[in-house]
């Protein structure tokens, strides 16, 4: 019989140190978007990063204005508060680490962010609002832009192929700092509480709504880094390995995210018009394609990249450096030369099928996905050969 301490021991072990399922972490991502957008608006990683990113321009003189301030940019705060959940989660389970990657691995960081930059811009987006959140919105760029990641993720595919093919990695640089005490972890978490008290105190305009932005941002990325739930993965390897777990996950969290989301605004709590972009058309569908091919090179997606740079993988740094100053650059060229308004329509799918012909749209497409990988786990027949 296990004694009282065996058991909280066990139970801590769950939380905190042992790997969830994909499935798990799909399921609490769905739950923490709907309480996202119920709070105050969706979720995405892109707009924090190029508001970080604004910044060092406007700093060098680049931009005439000053962004938003990175504490009171919505965006921001939520991608702040996704490296602080991943981080914490991290250094609690003896996780976290400094490692440095071949230098290859370095330069395909340079080119895939920078690649990753554009197809953001074009599709309003990364996988996170151009396709997940999109599609959770009831934003028919949504789906363009899953079809755009899939044809780009079976070309960044044939590269890696190529390139293991043509070239050798070279050794890899050291790990530090991989032995940070468990507690560090927790003293992060008091300082995140901290962090979100202390907007109650600000009286600029909006502060009320950072705490939300940032608990539920840490939350995102705690969900992401104990799941290590990957849309890459779940878009590549159906394609490179069979493997269909994290797609599935995937599938089941847009599903479960579209209900909460079609709720609140089919009851008119929030507007119709949330995160319904004008990227219908080749905008969503280039971009998609773009993204979908360098996140494959980059070694994550969006937010996959984020919640590994909190990990302290130094590639995804990189990626994410680069990323930013490049969605920065390309969304103020586009927007002083009015492409924005170019790269499609902003359609709100119930408009054209109803909140029931929508709803059975996206969970026909997320079924069709979920059973073509799970048969193709067991058959690979849609696995590409070297």
């Amino acid at each position: 019989m296990s004694s009282m301490s065996s058991k909280v021991s066990e139970i801590y072990d769950s939380f905190f140190k042992r790997t969830w399922s994909p499935m798990t972490g799909g399921i609490l991502l769905a739950l923490l978007s709907i309480f996202m957008v119920a709070w105050a608006r969706p979720w995405g990683v892109v707009g924090g990063i190029r508001n970080w990113g604004d910044w060092v321009f406007y700093a060098v003189g680049l931009y005439e204005n000053a962004p938003k301030h990175p504490l009171y940019f919505s965006s921001s705060v939520i991608d702040i508060g996704i490296l602080a959940g991943a981080w914490i989660s991290a250094v609690i389970a003896r996780e976290f680490a400094f490692r440095f990657p071949p230098m290859l691995e370095i330069w395909k960081g340079v080119i895939a962010g920078i690649l990753m930059g554009i197809g953001s811009t074009l599709a309003f987006g990364c996988n996170v609002g151009g396709f997940y959140c999109a599609i959770q919105n009831l934003s028919a760029s949504g789906i363009t832009m899953m079809i755009g990641l899939i044809a780009g993720v079976y070309v960044g595919l044939r590269y890696i192929y190529w390139e293991m093919e043509h070239f050798t990695p070279g050794p890899a640089g050291p790990t530090i700092l991989n032995k940070l005490p468990p507690a560090l972890g927790w003293v992060g978490f008091a300082a995140l509480i901290g962090a979100a008290y202390a907007y109650t105190g600000s009286d600029v305009d909006g502060a009320e709504l950072m705490p939300g932005y940032l608990l539920i941002g840490a939350g995102i990325g705690y969900v992401f880094h104990r799941s290590r739930l990957c849309m890459v993965n779940g878009f590549r390897e159906p394609f490179m390995t069979g493997e269909a777990a994290m797609g599935k996950a995937v599938a089941v969290s847009v599903i479960l995210g579209m209900f909460g989301i079609a709720i609140l605004k089919f009851t008119e709590l929030r507007d119709t018009s949330m995160y319904v972009e004008s990227a219908f058309g080749w905008g969503s569908l280039v971009g998609g394609f773009i993204f979908g091919a360098a996140m494959v090179v980059a070694g994550g997606c969006g937010s996959g990249s984020l919640w590994r740079v909190a990990e302290g993988q130094i590639k995804l740094w990189v990626v994410i450096i680069i990323f930013g100053l490049t969605n920065s650059l390309m969304r103020n060229w586009f927007g002083a030369n009015g492409w924005m308004e170019k790269l499609g329509s902003a359609v709100y799918l119930p408009d054209y099928l109803g909140y029931g012909g929508t709803m059975f749209l996206i969970i026909a497409l997320m079924v069709v996905w979920y059973v073509v990988i799970d048969w193709n786990e067991d058959s690979n027949a849609l696995v590409v050969e070297m």
